[in-house]
């Protein structure tokens, strides 16, 4: 009878050292896995973050964000988070909410390998962010509504009725971007007489660029403001869409990804290799290859390297407006739009 109750206790106690060690093998495994907070589409930025995995052996734990709250509601996560960080990288999908969190110190200077290759208005020389993956804001217009022109586009902005334009709630991501950029140029009086004139007139203003894509698409709206990648998912649908650069002053408004270190990383060697992969020619020409047609900023990336659609765009980066300097705008404009789409 003792050695029945000596050997069930030997063996309940093999068992427990088994799962004991199992646990602490997943628990290891969790705590090794670089933790990416990332703001681009997940379905497109999914892709890259698996093959870093795959040639790295380093695994990616993602948190991605909503399509409404594009961009914001990372930062703002990031920010509360600011002396427990959980993230390691923050991929983010436009760059003023990356300044931002630089002015606040949420972000570790590291300069990547990969660094040096993309022009200086693309990076941070401080270090606290790069870029990568460029989009950029633009008209898109349905084909069979009306001319794909800039001259007619400017005909219905001067019109009374603007009931057949769309645009995203400028609360968040890249129409947020647009707001500030505007906001800096033409005043903070200008900008909200110009957007007050846009509801005044029936712009549908509706929850992120998929669903301005959606709208001129279908034809429930002739056109509206959105992103290149939104553009590209409705054209490979078969959606008769056109599309026309949005200009600010004669430039152009590119919208590049951003990729930085967290401070306060618990994985940081980690976290720069990820950082260098995602700075890659590799990287640039895999998200011009994806269905967004990311525009490469890399220098080393040739226009042979991408597909036609992506190469066509390649001279819009020489027109891009600068973001520097536009923490303040971005900050003020948000507070004021807090307040008109307050509930």
């Amino acid at each position: 009878m003792a050695e029945r109750k000596s050997a069930a206790v030997v063996a309940v106690s093999l068992l427990v050292l088994v799962l004991a060690g199992a646990w602490m093998w997943v628990a290891g495994r969790g705590r090794g896995a670089v933790v990416v907070y990332c703001a681009h589409d997940l379905i497109f930025a999914q892709q890259i973050l698996d093959e870093f995995t795959r040639k790295s052996g380093i695994e990616v734990s993602v948190l991605g964000d909503t399509e409404a709250a594009k961009s914001l509601g990372l930062v703002q996560r990031l920010i509360r988070e600011k002396d427990h960080p959980n993230s390691d990288v923050f991929w983010n999908n436009e760059p003023l909410g990356t300044l931002a969190l630089a002015e606040d110190g949420l972000l570790e200077p590291y300069r990547s390998q990969e660094f040096d290759q993309r022009p200086p208005e693309f990076r941070d020389e401080s270090g606290e962010w790069a870029g990568f993956g460029a989009r950029f804001r633009v008209w898109i217009v349905n084909a069979e509504k009306m001319p794909a022109t800039q001259e007619e586009i400017d005909r219905r902005l001067a019109g009374s009725d603007l009931s057949r334009m769309a645009v995203a709630v400028p609360l968040y991501g890249t129409t947020l971007t647009h707001y500030s950029l505007l906001w800096n140029r033409w005043g903070a009086d200008e900008l909200k007489k110009w957007h007050l004139s846009l509801k005044d007139r029936g712009c549908s203003f509706v929850k992120g660029n998929g669903a301005v894509k959606d709208l001129v698409a279908s034809g429930a709206c002739d056109f509206g403001l959105t992103d290149t990648d939104d553009f590209f998912v409705a054209k490979d649908a078969g959606a008769p869409v056109a599309m026309l650069p949005v200009r600010v002053d004669g430039e152009i408004i590119c919208i590049p990804n951003t990729v930085s270190l967290v401070r306060g990383s618990r994985h940081r060697a980690d976290a720069a290799r990820l950082i260098d992969f995602l700075l890659s020619a590799e990287s640039d020409i895999q998200l011009a290859k994806s269905g967004s047609r990311q525009v490469p900023v890399h220098l080393g990336v040739t226009d042979a390297q991408v597909p036609s659609e992506a190469a066509e765009l390649l001279p819009w980066t020489k027109d891009a407006a600068a973001f520097s300097g536009l923490e303040t705008a971005r900050e003020e404009c948000l507070g004021w739009l807090q307040k008109e789409f307050a509930p």
